[in-house]
Parts: structure tokens; C-alpha cells; sequence
């Protein structure tokens, strides 16, 4: 039996992932063994030694204190591509947004309510709210993951042309992407004569404050910035003041603050990239099904602090071992196996950054003292028996 504790309302479609007997899933259980998370804060939150993995219904995870998780040897999930066809749709309703002048006209309209002649008001005050096609326009994506390269497929079957810029481009997406999109080898190819520049990029260190004036100096004259991937990648200071100098046409931005609202050619959208019941639904029951899979099974899919391991169900005695990636790890854990006349049926090492992970089957169940030892080693951080089906 799991428990496992949902700090948002998590989907019913999602959830059903874990109706079969053996979870107990609410927003009150004691000593979760997981934990289902949208939007909460967790940065403060006292994590409960049992705690195994927490899943979080969204692509984002800088509202999980994911370094302390690693040191605990939890894991942490994430939902990536989910939700990519919302942020693709709201992207090109931004592209068209950014051009048309839509919500200043449609505004406009508005406040001309009950007014006499309203034909001819609208006839002669249209030509205000004149915008560019977006078709024979060059636009540039800076980040071609599963949302950037569903949006360049879309804006190239526009009539745009399209280039993207991702150094760690996948095998995956490169595949996905079409073969009219034109990769860029650096920055600057994209940002000198893009007219439109869409970011599709994570929130880590290196990405914070990224877009900053030095690199909006070296975007085209007039041309318009969407940002649908995290507001702290973009430095508002900077955007404010290309704009103020017209350098900047246009920044349509999914992350409102204070800085922003309000101010002359910002158009702030409140949050919705992934407020779709569809979106909703795809996250919640992949990162349900990524938590049940590790809690039954041990294996890791889509992991953002551990590398992906996974050799399938649990058919047999399997340990799930999270250590430190050191040398002389994997050594004494054979030793102490055979020391007991343990027999490998099966095994899986990986490792990511400073943390690897080993998937361990055997033909016979496992002695708790053999486990103690394991524990031991130096360098483990988390031992854990799955009995097998």
C-alpha cells in the first residue's frame, strides 16, 4: 500500500492512473511515500524521511526543492511535452497577437458602446489598428524541445519562415522537426533578422536573466519577442527599455509582474500556456503514471535530478539503489550479494551528473542484513527492496 498526498487539485482523469488497490490518494495522508504537485511551493516544505518521488503535473519544477531531494534520494519528476499542444496554440495566438493589434481594436470597440454612427466610426477607425501578416515573416525559436518544435512546424505550415537554435537538440526532436525549419549554429544567426523570436527554454541557472540587453541589442530593430516559457529567462528592465526606445515592437509575455502590467507595447497573459482541460488531463496521468511505476516498480522515466533507468515490471526480488557517482560503488554491492549466494538476474547502472542509479534483479529473495550492508556502502543514498510480482 502507497500513500500518496496531491497538493492541488490534481485531474480525476489523471488520478485514475492510481485506482487500482494498493494507493491511497488525498490532501491529508501521513507519511506520503509520493507526492502529486502542480503550482504548490515546496521550497519549505519538511519532506517526510519516507518519502520516495514526487511528480510534478507540469514541465516546470522550480517550485520543487529538487537539490535537497537529491541529497534525500528522492526522485523528481516532471511531465515534459504534455502539454506542449496548449503552449503551441497560445505561441501562435501570441504570434498573432504580437501583429494585429487585435486586443487594442477589440478593446476599442468596446468603449464605443451605445455610441451614434458606429459604422462609420469603425470604418474610419480601423486603419489604428493596422499589423503585419505573419506569413513571409522570418521568426526564430530559441529552444526546440517538444513545444518549440511542435510551434516551428506550425509556423512553417503559416507561411513563415522558420529557424530554431538548440545546442543539446535532441534525436527525438530533430526527427519531429520539419525539414523546411532551418537550424542555427549560434545565437546570433537567429537574433540579426528574425522579425518574430520565441523562447522555448527551462528555467535553470544558465537560462536565468538570459535575455538581457546585450542579447535584445542583437535582436532586428522592431521586431516582437513571445516568451511562453518562464518570465524570470527574460530581464524586464531590459525588454522595458528596448521597447521604450522602439527598438523592441512587442513583447507578448505569459508571466505578468508589476514591472509589466500596463506598461506601452507589453501584452501579459495571465498564466495560461497550460490551462487547457486537455493539458490538465495529459499531466496529471503521466506524472501519476510515472510515480506508480517507480513506487511498484523502481524504474525512472523523466526524471529531472536522476537518470532515466528503467528494465521493467518487478517480476523478481529487485533492489533500487540511488547513490552518490563515485568510484567503487557497484563493486561492494556485487560482493555483498555474493557474499549470501545472491545470484544477479539482472542488472541496470546509470548515472547523471553527481547521482547514479542501479537497478538490481536477483533469483531469490534478498536477507535484510545484506540490505543493512548495502545501505552502508559508503556512497549510497537510498537502498529500497521491491518484492516482485
Amino acid at each position: 500500500m502507497f500513500n500518496v498526498l496531491t497538493l492541488n487539485s490534481i485531474s480525476g482523469y489523471g488520478l485514475k492512473e492510481l485506482s487500482p488497490s494498493g494507493f491511497t490518494v488525498a490532501n491529508d495522508v501521513p507519511d506520503p511515500d509520493g507526492i502529486l504537485v502542480r503550482s504548490a511551493s515546496m521550497l519549505d516544505m519538511d519532506l517526510n524521511p519516507a518519502l520516495l518521488a514526487i511528480a510534478r503535473a507540469g514541465a516546470g519544477y522550480n517550485n520543487i526543492p529538487v537539490a535537497r531531494c537529491s541529497e534525500a534520494g528522492i526522485v523528481v519528476f516532471n511531465t515534459p511535452g504534455a502539454n506542449a499542444n496548449a503552449v503551441r496554440e497560445l505561441t501562435l495566438a501570441g504570434l498573432l497577437l504580437s501583429s494585429r493589434k487585435i486586443v487594442e481594436g477589440a478593446d476599442w470597440i468596446r468603449s464605443l458602446k451605445d455610441a451614434p454612427d458606429l459604422a462609420a466610426r469603425v470604418e474610419k477607425g480601423k486603419a489604428n489598428f493596422v499589423g503585419p501578416e505573419l506569413s513571409g515573416k522570418k521568426l526564430g525559436i530559441i529552444g526546440l524541445g517538444a513545444v518549440g518544435v511542435l510551434v516551428a512546424n506550425a509556423c512553417e505550415a503559416l507561411g513563415m519562415l522558420v529557424a530554431g537554435y538548440d545546442p543539446y537538440l535532441s534525436v527525438d526532436a530533430a526527427w519531429a522537426l520539419s525539414h523546411n525549419v532551418a537550424r542555427a549554429a549560434a545565437l546570433d544567426e537567429l537574433l540579426g533578422d528574425c522579425d518574430y523570436v520565441s523562447l522555448h527554454v527551462p528555467l535553470t541557472d544558465t537560462t536565468r536573466g538570459a535575455f538581457d540587453d546585450k542579447i535584445l541589442a542583437r535582436m532586428k530593430a522592431g521586431s516582437r519577442l513571445l516568451n511562453f516559457s518562464r518570465g524570470e529567462i527574460v530581464d524586464n528592465a531590459a525588454v522595458l527599455a528596448a521597447l521604450r526606445s522602439g527598438h523592441l515592437s512587442r513583447y507578448v509575455t505569459d508571466f505578468p509582474t508589476e514591472e509589466l502590467v500596463g506598461e506601452d507595447g507589453v501584452l501579459a497573459l495571465p498564466h495560461l500556456g497550460a490551462s487547457t482541460p486537455e493539458a490538465e488531463d495529459n499531466c496529471a496521468a503521466m506524472a501519476a503514471r510515472q510515480l506508480k511505476n517507480y513506487l511498484e516498480n523502481g524504474n525512472i522515466r523523466n526524471s529531472v535530478n536522476l537518470p532515466d533507468c528503467d528494465i521493467g515490471p518487478a517480476v523478481k526480488p529487485r533492489i533500487t539503489i540511488i547513490n552518490r557517482n563515485v568510484p567503487n560503488v557497484v563493486g561492494p554491492i556485487t560482493t555483498a550479494l555474493a557474499k549470501v549466494g545472491m545470484n544477479i538476474a539482472n542488472m541496470l547502472n546509470k548515472s547523471r551528473g553527481d547521482y547514479a542509479c542501479n537497478i538490481i534483479d536477483l533469483d531469490s529473495p534478498c536477507p535484510p542484513e545484506t540490505l543493512g550492508e548495502i545501505a552502508g556502502i559508503s556512497g549510497i543514498i537510498r537502498v529500497r527492496l521491491i518484492d516482485g510480482k
